[in-house]
């Protein structure tokens, strides 16, 4: 078998047809990388005439005249054929070797363990850990979970050939409830333009501070738009709130509460309906309380969240997102994420992934609430099986040294 460089064209044809297809197998992502100083580099491994085989490599100088190359979410190819993964890793060391880099790096798009929505592995489900087993016998090390630069492990719902009330009554009973809650709100949903992204930033920068994580800056999130928007492969969404239209909606859901309240006989079977219909009231005129106080500090129209979406058939990614703390009463995410989810039914799409989520699922961890969250629309965790790396150099370990320290 032989690798050697292809036009993109011909790669773009071979990851169409790749089961492990995703969007961080593109062009597109070729060129986000070009534009922060790596090359990007197009390979097919071929069995004679045969292309059996393909990857986007991209590499970047780093020490030394050396360089770090990585194929992100690559190589796409046969992970169940043997001879084939192997010969591919052999031929993609020796490149990056001829290439002067130090270091090789892969995080394949394929599932180490099936599991549940709960997170347990499926008896009898797919186990791929026979192809983790042959990625280390080429020589490459797994990386620890902290150490890689994709997620790991995430939360996916699955739509191939679902109808929207399917979806819906599949949820749990809390985030049905609440998506319909939403939808009673007046939260209007925004698509944003390239011009508009400094407001999904400024979202981006407060979620960050507030949970103590760094965000990319606001040119990765122009030249992203800039790449997958000609194809319509990208949407950034925002939330905003009427505040006047918001105490209207309350204000007339209140006046049919009161009325089938006055409705009522004051015989003592209706004492629980009377109860139930007050408690209501208690609770609109709370909210109505909170519109006003929010109103009188922000003005009228407030923003509250926004979210970012890859959108590479066969499944849509829910990328980046952030909302304003104060704001997190009107739950505007679940909103967006029922929005985004009939798009995807609407166009066709198999999968709707939900993207990262912590690879605990114990209830004190810090980022429990991520998962759980997730899990409200009732889909299932996927586990990847990581990322390795293999060296390729000798001064592998004393850039690795030279990196440690910097960080």
């Amino acid at each position: 078998m032989i690798l050697k460089e292809i036009d993109v064209k011909t790669f773009e044809n071979y990851v169409k047809k790749s089961p492990y297809r995703t969007f961080m197998q593109t062009k597109e992502i070729g060129k986000l990388r070009e534009l922060n100083g790596w090359t990007a580099y197009y390979l097919g491994l071929y069995d004679n005439k045969n292309l059996v085989g393909a990857t986007l490599l991209v590499g970047k100088r780093r020490h030394f005249n050396k360089y770090e190359f990585y194929a992100p979410r690559g190589p796409l190819v046969d992970y169940n054929d043997e001879k084939t993964l192997k010969e591919f890793l052999i031929n993609l060391t020796d490149f990056v070797k001829k290439h002067q880099g130090y270091v090789l790096r892969i995080d394949p798009y394929v599932i180490n363990k099936e599991r549940n929505g709960k997170g347990e592995v499926v008896e009898g489900g797919v186990n791929n850990t026979k192809i983790v087993d042959e990625i280390k016998s080429s020589g490459f090390k797994l990386l620890p979970l902290n150490d890689r630069e994709q997620v790991s492990w995430m939360y996916v719902l699955d739509i191939k050939d679902k109808t929207e009330d399917e979806v819906l009554k599949n949820m749990k009973a809390n985030t049905r409830n609440t998506i319909r809650k939403t939808l009673k709100n007046g939260i209007e949903i925004i698509e944003l333009e390239k011009k508009d992204l400094k407001e999904f930033y400024k979202i981006m920068e407060e979620t960050g501070k507030r949970k103590g994580f760094g965000i990319r800056n606001l040119q990765y999130f122009e030249n992203m738009y800039d790449i997958f928007k000609p194809n319509e492969e990208i949407k950034y969404l925002i939330t905003k709130l009427d505040l006047d239209k918001h105490l209207e909606l309350l204000n007339k859901e209140k006046k049919e509460k009161e009325e089938e309240l006055s409705k009522l006989s004051d015989a003592k079977y209706n004492d629980g309906k009377r109860k139930s219909i007050n408690e209501a009231i208690n609770g609109i005129n709370k909210r109505i309380k909170e519109a006003e106080a929010i109103k009188k500090e922000h003005g009228n129209i407030i923003t509250l969240s926004g979210s970012m979406f890859i959108m590479t058939s066969p499944e849509i990614i829910y990328l980046s997102s952030g909302n304003y703390e104060e704001f997190m009463m009107y739950n505007s995410q679940y909103l967006i994420q029922w929005e985004m989810i009939k798009y995807a039914i609407e166009h066709n799409f198999e999968r709707y992934n939900f993207y990262g989520i912590p690879n605990t699922f114990d209830k004190n961890d810090k980022d429990y609430g991520i998962y759980e969250f997730k899990t409200g629309f009732n889909g299932f965790v996927e586990e990847l099986i990581g990322e390795f790396e293999i060296k390729t150099s000798p001064i592998y370990y004393l850039i690795k040294l030279i990196h440690k320290i910097r960080h």
